[in-house]
């Protein structure tokens, strides 16, 4: 039984994995959803055959837990994962790659993207977020692409922004999450150095590092992709040292956001029960999201 499905007063005894667990709760399960109970002694990360009984408010009253065992589960069942296959959006950014003129930053994006480079692979399996959107394996890699692309067909709207400049930093903002991220899809978690220094300093030190090894990399260009990369939170509270003060960073963090946002109905939508167009109330939309199809 899906996660999803389930209903209040149901009585389970499955298969789910431990997405989160520490002293005040231990959340439980699939890639439709999640169920919170009490503590207990199960780690992050490993998958448990519980049974209990479903509780309303997504809570589970658990009478038995134990480790399971192979051949009681497949694990797809439990992961989450993008829509779009991941070698049609390795092709997809490789085509954009392609299409920036300046020879500079073609240069910088095939030192961190690169078929066989360290990065790539880190990269193409990282998740985008700890729980909020795309909080899954290649979770980085769609939402990096998407935003990039979003951006692309966007600049040639409004004057005066360099595309070049602006699918760059749209391809590299997330990349501090390399460092501040775990990348084990079973337990996404903070790095210490993610809680230390922020997924933005370590992402800004990463690409100056690169721009710093590549011989006769204008300044200007410098200053403009690590800008964006700086600022594409938006707000000062929110997490970003600077605000946006170019064209490129402000359109940068506008899809940035937009993307985020529209990945959190995604999540959503796979957690609805059948026969609900309404999610709960969610803290990263401010509230709950419809689900028009799902209405009809």
């Amino acid at each position: 039984m899906r996660v999803r499905d389930l209903t209040p007063g149901q009585e389970i005894d499955q298969v789910l994995m431990v997405r989160a667990s520490d002293a005040r709760r231990v959340i439980l399960g699939d890639r439709t959803g999640t169920l919170e109970c009490a503590p207990c002694e199960i780690a992050a990360g490993t998958c448990v055959r519980v049974s209990g009984t479903v509780e309303p408010r997504g809570r589970l009253a658990v009478r038995e837990v134990r480790d399971a065992v192979p051949g009681e589960y497949d694990l797809d069942d439990l992961l989450d994962g993008p829509r779009i296959p991941v070698d049609r959006m390795e092709a997809d950014l490789r085509a954009l790659i392609e299409t920036i003129q300046c020879r500079h930053l073609r240069g910088l994006l095939d030192r961190v993207f690169g078929v066989g480079t360290e990065t790539w692979e880190q990269f193409r399996e990282a998740p985008a977020a700890k729980r909020f959107h795309q909080a899954y394996r290649h979770g980085l890699l769609e939402h990096s692409l998407t935003v990039a692309q979003g951006v692309s067909a966007i600049s040639a709207t409004f004057g005066g922004v360099d595309r070049d400049v602006a699918v760059t930093g749209a391809l590299l903002h997330d990349i501090g999450k390399l460092d501040a991220y775990t990348s084990d899809p079973l337990a996404i978690d903070m790095t210490d150095l993610g809680k230390l220094q922020g997924e933005i300093p370590l992402g800004y030190y990463r690409v100056r590092r690169h721009i710093e090894d590549l011989p006769e990399f204008p300044s200007e260009l410098a200053v403009a992709v690590l800008h964006i990369i700086l600022s594409h939170h938006g707000q000062l509270e929110h997490g970003s040292p600077v605000v946006p003060c170019t064209r490129e960073a402000t359109l940068v963090h506008m899809i940035d956001n937009l993307g985020g946002r529209l990945g959190s109905f995604d999540r959503l939508e796979k957690e609805l029960p059948e026969g609900s167009a309404w999610s709960g109330y969610d803290r990263a939309l401010g509230g709950g999201a419809w689900f028009a199809s799902r209405a009809a």
